[in-house]
């Protein structure tokens, strides 16, 4: 993990909410959504990595339509899918 990683956890903290991250750059790695609205996570994530097609570009993560989305709460609530890559 580097400092790109800020809102990257290696693990779930008590009290905060967090969508998996699953496939690319990223996966496996949970990314704090706490205090996220639904629209904000509807929207998914666009994260700086060095380990895309673009060093120094973004990795695209949505969350899946037809993937139920457990209501807010402690925990991984939702997974955001990779989606691909942009400069």
């Amino acid at each position: 993990m580097n400092a790109d990683d800020e809102q990257l956890n290696p693990g779930p903290l008590p009290h905060q909410t967090y969508a998996v991250l699953v496939g690319g750059p990223r996966d496996g790695l949970l990314l704090d959504i706490t205090g996220w609205r639904p629209e904000e996570i509807d929207d998914g994530v666009a994260l700086m990595t060095e380990l895309g097609r673009w060093p120094g570009g973004q990795a695209l993560y949505d969350p899946r339509p037809d993937e139920p989305r457990p209501p807010g709460g402690p925990g991984v609530v939702c997974r955001f899918r990779y989606s691909g890559d942009t400069p």
